[in-house]
């Protein structure tokens, strides 16, 4: 079993792949989803994202 000690990302990505690499996984085939048309609203105001819910891009 890979040793995950360290705390950094890499290690953690690391040891998340490996532990799904135990679970056996076949694809699932599934129809595709439809969506709706889009409903554009113009008074629409979109504010900024405060830091605590802000998530980095990993890669």
């Amino acid at each position: 079993m890979a040793d995950c000690r360290g705390g950094r990302q890499k290690a953690r990505l690391n040891c998340i792949h490996h532990f799904l690499t135990q679970v056996p996984y076949d694809e699932i085939g599934r129809e595709p989803v439809i969506l709706p048309e889009r409903v554009h609203n113009p008074d629409y105001i979109r504010h900024p994202v405060t830091e605590e819910l802000f998530i980095p891009a990993v890669y």
